[in-house]
């Protein structure tokens, strides 16, 4: 009688990478809904014009490799790198941003490395990062304020498609972030003379906590899914709180929690960038100290650095030590009394 081998693993789910992209793409939409609702229609305009480059350059470079292009194009990796780049640059920046950042993460920040799975770092913040050092001033003003929405054409869709393709009047309702403008004028003010400016017209940072709860919806969601686990976002954001009240007790001399944890891109980065699965550790422990050392390195850039938000700057900078991390937090193996970790000679040979 035969016998029927079969090798592991025996059991799979349900979660395909197609189905994991998607997945998360849908969980930004919260986000994405509110932003727009907020600040107009910009960020829309970058999502769409950020996936299509995305799919562009992924298909070029696809053929060059000689890849097929439908087994690789529709596990959507790319289309997911182009949501996360479109909803992290400014709602108003030049549409030739947009194109430089997406273009150069799928080339240079993915496919350069071998593809999906291959990449060190974060591709979506690669490319942020390459046009945040080269374009300061494109990724730093063009970002719209709320309290203005109102009083601008700003809200309808072809006034923002005209704006971000031609530059032309983005002045009028344009300006710096929450996080930009307490950490330049807290030096020649206070918490509550800067808590009148315009910028943070709304429950406390001007709609920018709105935004984020949207975001912190979207990721309690993939967490419930079990598409992450709950680590990386937890560690960042105590990590970055406890910074923030140790350190920075003082509104009057540093930017309060409440701004830290609800402005810029934190509950973004927090469950839909450092979570990613290629870039980040993987142990449960290293986990712990990779989002911790993300949540440390963001309060540090945003302190004492000089640009106003740092989650792109830490997610990539963690990227580097998660190998590291992953190789001393092995968890024990069964049957075993100690966990294996690190390298050993022959294999450091």
């Amino acid at each position: 009688m035969a016998l029927l081998t079969l090798t592991s693993p025996h059991a799979h789910g349900r979660n395909s990478t197609s189905r994991v992209m998607m997945t998360v793409t849908l969980a930004t939409v919260p986000g994405l809904l509110v932003t727009t609702a907020l600040f107009g229609f910009g960020t829309l305009v970058n999502v769409v014009l950020a996936v299509v480059v995305a799919m562009l350059a992924e298909a070029l470079v696809l053929r060059i490799r000689q890849r097929p292009l439908g087994f690789f194009l529709k596990d959507y990796s790319a289309l997911l790198t182009g949501v996360l780049l479109g909803l992290a640059l400014p709602p108003l920046a030049p549409w030739w941003v947009t194109v430089v950042a997406t273009a150069f993460a799928i080339v240079f920040g993915k496919q350069l490395y071998g593809g999906m799975g291959n990449n060190p770092f974060n591709p979506a913040m690669l490319g942020y990062a390459l046009v945040l050092v080269s374009f300061p001033v494109q990724m730093t003003t063009n970002w719209a304020v709320s309290s203005q929405m109102a009083d601008q054409p700003l809200a309808g869709l072809l006034d923002a498609i005209t704006t971000i393709f031609s530059g032309s009047g983005a002045d009028a309702f344009t300006g710096a972030t929450p996080l930009d403008t307490y950490k330049h004028l807290i030096s020649n003010s206070t918490a509550v003379e800067l808590q009148k400016l315009p910028t943070f017209n709304g429950w406390m940072a001007g709609g920018w906590e709105w935004v984020n709860i949207a975001y912190l919806v979207g990721g309690l969601f993939l967490v419930y899914r079990r598409i992450i686990t709950w680590h990386i976002p937890v560690a960042m954001l105590a990590a970055l709180s406890l910074c923030s009240i140790v350190l920075g007790w003082d509104p009057d001399m540093y930017t309060p929690v409440s701004l830290h944890l609800f402005t810029g891109a934190t509950m973004l980065g927090a469950f839909f960038i450092a979570t990613d699965p290629v870039s980040a550790a993987t142990t449960p422990r290293g986990k712990l100290i990779y989002g911790a050392g993300v949540g440390i390195l963001v309060y540090v850039i945003r302190t004492w650095g000089a640009y106003p938000d740092a989650v792109a700057f830490g997610v990539l900078l963690m990227n580097l030590a998660a190998p590291f991390i992953d190789a001393y937090t092995q968890p024990r193996t069964y049957g075993h009394e100690k966990a294996r970790r690190g390298l050993t000679s022959k294999e450091a040979r």
